[in-house]
This record gives structure tokens, sequence and C-alpha cells, in this order.
């Protein structure tokens, strides 16, 4: 398995016009594509996004600690979130806030191309270290340990980080997945096969092709390839 780049983060959402609404209003991404049944955002395409999917409510956190978005310059991203929204300040160059439903967002300074691209994601996990070699096990590349000093493995210059918590089994996840953008879908549902890990669902659309895969602690990872066809601005 050899996926190149951390592709987008899937939520659960029943009101997913509201965190649309504020993404869109506050940090310079953009709606890429709305269905009846998900919304695509982001600040270009072919980097990291937010795919919000319609679904009932309420929601449970269950995996999901926080996502967080790359920003060239940390001072100028925060100063279009609006005055009121409490700010979170672990470390310098960091920020996180707390949206509705338990969408939790970070807004990390490092040198970057594309701004608001995708930095890293955060999940609670009863094993931290277990679960990062479980990860590297599935095609993303050891990692030292980030900022927060959490285990962490990471894919195209992106990260996903473990912190110690209780990820559980919930019924109505605000997870819905993570996507990672490799070469060949058909190759890594033949690796898949090959280690033994369970296949949930392949999916042929329009303009991607892709496997899900059940990885540990409950949360799905879709293996995603664009078609030449790929053509979402």
């Amino acid at each position: 398995m050899n996926p190149t780049k951390l592709d987008h983060v899937a939520y659960w959402l029943a009101d997913r016009d509201s965190i649309t609404d504020f993404l869109t209003e506050h940090l310079d991404v953009h709606v890429i594509d709305r269905t009846d049944a998900f919304t695509l955002l982001g600040s270009n395409a072919r980097r990291g996004k937010l795919t919000l999917f319609a679904a009932e409510g309420p929601r449970e956190r269950g995996a999901l600690e926080h996502v967080a978005l790359r920003v060239s310059n940390l001072d100028v991203a925060l100063a279009e979130l609006p005055r009121d929204l409490a700010l979170e300040r672990p470390r310098d160059g960091e920020a996180y806030f707390d949206l509705s439903e338990g969408v939790r967002l970070g807004l990390v300074e490092r040198e970057t191309d594309v701004e608001y691209d995708l930095d890293h994601v955060a999940l609670f996990s009863a094993d931290p270290e277990e679960t990062a070699a479980e990860y590297a096990s599935l095609g993303f590349a050891p990692a030292a340990p980030g900022p927060s000093g959490s285990p962490r493995v990471e894919v195209g210059g992106a990260w996903v980080e473990f912190h110690p918590g209780e990820p559980g089994a919930p019924e109505r996840p605000l997870l819905n997945h993570l996507a990672v953008l490799v070469d060949s879908v058909d190759e890594h549902i033949a690796a898949a096969n090959d280690l033994g890990v369970e296949i949930e669902n392949v999916v042929d659309a329009a303009n991607t092709y892709a496997v899900f895969l059940r990885g540990p602690e409950h949360v799905r990872i879709e293996y995603v390839e664009h078609k030449p066809t790929f053509s979402l601005t």
C-alpha cells in the first residue's frame, strides 16, 4: 500500500449547511461540489478537503478529536474568524476552536503552497503507539511525534496523529472516513486481500474509483484514485 497524500476528511452531520456557511465565510475555502448527499469544501480541489455528509443527528464524537488546516500566517487567518469565537492556543503557531455538532478545527502555521490545506487529523486511540503501527501497515509512513508529543504517521506531507482516549464504537459517529489518494485502487484491493484487511465497499464513481477499508478502532479509510475525468475546481 502506498498512498500519496491525505485527500479529504469526511464527516457525518445533521446540519452541514451551518458548518459550510462558517467555513466559506471565515476561511478561504469554497464549495467544490454539493449534492443531496454531501458538500465538498476546500481551497483547492486537488489538495486536502473536507466532505460533509448529511446524516441524522445527534452525532457522537467517537474517534475524531480534531482536524487541523495549514496556513502560512496564523495571525492573518485568525483575523478572519469571529471575534467572540473561543480559541485554544496550546502552542505557538497553533489555534483550535469548536463549532456545532462536535466539530473541532485547528489552524496551524506552517510553510505551505496552498492555504487551508490539510495539516493533520487527530484521532483518539486506546493505544496510540500500537495504532500508529497498524496505520503504518496500511501504507502510512512512520513519523516522529508532532508538537503535541503524540504518536503519528505521515502521508504526502500531512499527518494522522493519535491522542490517548477511548474512541468507542458509536452508532452515529461524527467521522465518516479518512481518504488518501492512490495511483491504483485495484492494487490496494489486492494488497488488502493479501493483508487480510476487511474491505467494506468499492465505489466506482464518475470522477473517482475508491475502496473503503475498515481500519483500526472502527475508523473507515478510503483509498481513492482520481480518474482522468477528474475535473473539480
